[in-house]
């Protein structure tokens, strides 16, 4: 008799508090801890002794040893501390595009689709009929000498225009992407860390881009007081400083960088909590933390105009639900013809990953 036979559910605990699942915790903490190996396993000893992570068979020295001969770990020989190794930093990314994006493919050639069809990069299986100035080699040999035998026959077999088929191609974009993050204190003011969740979804772009995307770029560039530049293997240490928010000169390096790129599709994605309060004028900072101060505003919009005539959108991610915040972006998004999201902290990888996926401009060239 075909049916189905339900049974009691028992847990698979076969690793409760065993290597696989400390380990998860253990790169999550290491995000939030900003590389520190010292503080993370200290905060796991804690969580073990309040929440009995481990058991009588594997305990946290365990863990420590297995961290060492897996190379995830490494002992610094100046302080005897421990530091996390590039296998880990690998892992860090790894393990943050899975939480955001966990269904991706590897694709070797991994583009953006945009509406133009023609003779471009993905076969489709639409077919139509041979227009002048059509290749070759979208010509589809199999069904055109069908079309020629049903037309004409075998005994008076030939192929002509008429009876030619055209494979459609779909057009993948190229993309250039410049991260900003904001660093400024207030991503960690009112007892609310900002700054990880920014970290991990940084950490995902790199990873989704190297493998479905490799031929796209990303520069990841953090902003506070000044705007500079930092390398993929240096998101896990970033830590928010004692700095006012310099939108400007964040804007000015993102389209410094994407001047030098030659894709045609640029964009800028700001990831920000609140208002642009300094700007550098010579070597001396004007600062203002009360309002919108209308010489730091109005210098801020002229980077979105600069943005636009250049070709660059600003797709802006407001991690903040002030209402004059909300007037200031929309007002910013207006004059650069850009997109703004307001995003919790839970949602800003969604945003921003389903933001990139959907391709933005889609233009060819």
């Amino acid at each position: 008799m075909i049916g189905h036979r339900f049974t009691q559910f028992i847990p698979d605990n076969s690793d409760n508090g065993g290597f696989e699942n400390l380990l998860k915790l253990f790169m999550q903490l290491i995000v939030v801890t900003s590389g520190d190996v010292s503080e993370t396993l200290n905060w796991m000893n804690e969580l073990d002794r309040k929440y009995n992570l481990t058991d009588g068979n594997y305990g946290m020295g365990d863990f420590i040893e297995d961290l060492k001969k897996k190379n995830l770990i490494d002992e610094d020989e100046n302080d005897n501390s421990f530091v996390i190794t590039p296998k880990s930093e690998r892992l860090i990314r790894k393990q943050s595009l899975e939480e955001i994006f966990s269904k991706l493919k590897k694709s070797t050639r991994g583009n953006h689709s945009t509406p133009y069809s023609g003779h471009g990069d993905e076969l489709t299986s639409e077919r139509r009929e041979y227009y002048f100035g059509d290749k070759p080699d979208q010509i589809d040999v199999t069904n055109s000498i069908k079309n020629a035998q049903i037309n004409h026959g075998i005994d008076d077999f030939k192929l002509t225009e008429n009876d030619l088929e055209i494979e459609e191609f779909d057009y993948k974009a190229l993309n250039s992407t410049v991260l900003m993050i904001d660093i400024s204190h207030s991503m960690i003011l009112y007892g609310e860390d900002r700054i990880t969740p920014a970290k991990r979804v940084a950490m995902a772009m790199s990873e989704l881009i190297t493998s479905k995307y490799p031929k796209d770029t990303l520069d990841v560039i953090v902003f506070g007081n000044d705007a500079w530049k930092i390398e993929v293997k240096d998101i896990p240490y970033l830590q928010v400083g004692p700095y006012h928010t310099n939108t400007v000169s964040g804007l000015e390096l993102a389209r410094d960088i994407l001047r030098k790129r030659k894709t045609n599709n640029k964009q800028i994605f700001m990831i920000t909590d609140g208002k642009p309060t300094c700007l550098k004028v010579g070597i001396k900072y004007y600062k203002n933390s009360f309002g919108l101060d209308r010489r730091i505003i109005n210098k801020t919009f002229d980077q979105a105009a600069q943005c636009r005539k250049s070709g660059v959108q600003v797709t802006t991610f407001m991690i903040a639900r002030d209402p004059y915040l909300q007037e200031f972006v929309r007002e910013f998004t207006k004059i650069n013809h850009g997109r703004a999201y307001y995003s919790t902290l839970s949602g800003l990888g969604d945003f921003i990953f389903e933001d990139y996926i959907r391709n933005r401009k889609k233009r060819i060239y």
